[in-house]
């Protein structure tokens, strides 16, 4: 019999521990966590919100599922499964944007059925596709009356200000927020914020007088902490603090920064509308006869191939980039659109790591599941000829990704490879096609190859034969 896979990301939660078996998502429910995950029940809050999938499908299984595990819990929960795990690091802006609304729209609605949440971690929002889902049942408690929103201090620094950050001064939360798992913290956020911004009752509240709370928590530990025991808040004015949040996040704006270098590629693309079309009709082919129902687009730009894709009767697509302004018009594609799509931030040649407590508690982008095909389009000359990286190991870390893929090859004479050696020395003298197929052909089998564009540009089908 299979034994269930414990989540290394799940060793922090006292309520319950996180299990996959046979592909399905269990959790071990503490005592305390059954008490009030049954009231919550009995509320019917949870049937409302997943009813209109804000939050994951949720039923009770039998405890002996996961065996010793399950039998020692009073209660076990099976979950709808996920497709593919994030996290926020890899969220652009309207992503995290939308984490934090649905966030706050599951709160008030439990607040209203007299139900609290004991924290506010990012990580407990996942996304389908676009939309985002709350999945941390546990996390719902009876409220009690007079309690202060105990999560603030983690709402604010893990949605609030990497929101602010980008919203005030331009600036991408996305590496800060992966240097430290816990987000941007206040303390360093109110240093940076101008004088002014203390007009606003927003910042007074959320960021200045939060800072100096928790500045004046650090000098007196004893006193603030006991200070902090005897704050109470009506539930009216939980709920209006809240809804003013809540009202606040939805004006922010990325601040103008003007146009990102690719965000604007697929308009501008060399390719001429012909090209175009044979592009498309290679990369729809493919995952017809593929049957790919998970396909990963590396380097996805604007989402038009992720497009492609879905057309051509993938189930999923989950795309990569590093451009901000192309992840922000793919995500506002995804939902115009009501597409599958889920644009995440990344660098190929930075990707995320495995991390946290023991490097296990956040996991790698390729460890995370696997996708049943793969698209790099226009990609490997950017980690080849603009991150200094060998052929072959492009080719090799592309291949890891999926069974069967499509990857084009762009020519040194290509105006995209033109433009990347502009303001610098050639030093690539293997960077040619005949490198590029033998680094392949070592690693998979080249099942059809086309030339699509009138500088060389060519799509390599593969199918991995290691």
């Amino acid at each position: 019999m299979t034994k269930p896979l414990l989540d290394q990301g799940s060793f922090r939660d006292p309520s319950g521990r996180v299990y996959e078996l046979g592909g399905e998502i269990f959790r071990s429910v503490s005592e305390k966590a059954a008490e009030h995950f049954n009231f919550v029940r009995a509320s019917g809050l949870l049937d409302k919100l997943a009813q209109s999938a804000r939050v994951i499908a949720t039923e009770e299984a039998n405890r002996s599922v996961l065996t010793k595990a399950g039998v020692d819990a009073p209660m076990v929960l099976r979950h709808a499964r996920v497709p593919f795990i994030s996290y926020p690091y890899e969220w652009s802006f309207p992503l995290l944007k939308a984490a934090a609304l649905q966030h706050l729209n599951v709160q008030i609605e439990a607040l209203r059925a007299g139900v609290s949440l004991s924290d506010a971690t990012a990580y407990n929002i996942q996304f389908i596709g676009p939309k985002p889902v709350f999945i941390d049942v546990l996390s719902f408690r009876k409220y009690k009356e007079g309690e202060i929103w105990a999560g603030h201090r983690q709402f604010c620094e893990q949605f609030l200000n990497p929101l602010l950050l980008r919203a005030f001064f331009g600036i991408t939360h996305n590496s800060w927020f992966r240097g430290n798992l816990e987000g941007i913290d206040t303390l360093m956020l109110a240093r940076m914020m101008p004088w002014w911004r203390n007009f606003s009752f927003n910042v007074l509240s959320h960021v200045t007088m939060q800072a100096r709370l928790q500045s004046a928590a650090m000098a007196d530990t004893v006193k603030g902490t006991s200070k902090a025991k005897n704050v109470t808040l009506s539930k009216l004015n939980y709920e209006r603090m809240l809804l003013s949040l809540r009202d606040w996040i939805k004006t922010l704006q990325p601040k103008d920064t003007g146009s990102t270098v690719w965000q604007h590629y697929a308009e501008n693309t060399t390719y001429q509308s012909e090209e175009q079309q044979a592009k498309r009709r290679f990369v729809s082919d493919f995952v017809k006869k593929a049957k790919a129902k998970t396909v990963w687009d590396v380097g996805c730009n604007t989402g038009d191939y992720s497009e492609v894709a879905l057309e051509a009767g993938a189930e999923r697509v989950i795309g990569f980039d590093f451009d901000q302004g192309a992840l922000e018009r793919s995500f506002a594609r995804a939902r115009a659109k009501k597409l599958n799509f889920l644009p995440l931030f990344q660098d190929g040649a930075n990707p995320s790591p495995d991390q946290g407590w023991a490097n296990a508690e956040r996991k790698s982008v390729t460890t995370r599941g696997g996708a049943d095909a793969m698209l790099a389009l226009a990609f490997e000359h950017h980690l080849a000829i603009g991150r200094n990286i060998p052929l072959d190991r492009v080719v090799d870390s592309l291949v890891k990704m999926a069974p069967k893929g499509v990857i084009e090859f762009v020519r040194k004479e290509d105006p995209t490879v033109q433009q990347l050696l502009a303001l610098r020395e050639d030093i690539f003298p293997d960077y040619l096609p005949k490198i590029f197929e033998a680094a392949l052909k070592a690693r998979a089998r080249i099942v059809k190859s086309e030339v699509v564009s009138a500088s060389g540009r060519t799509l390599y089908l593969y199918d991995r034969t290691k």
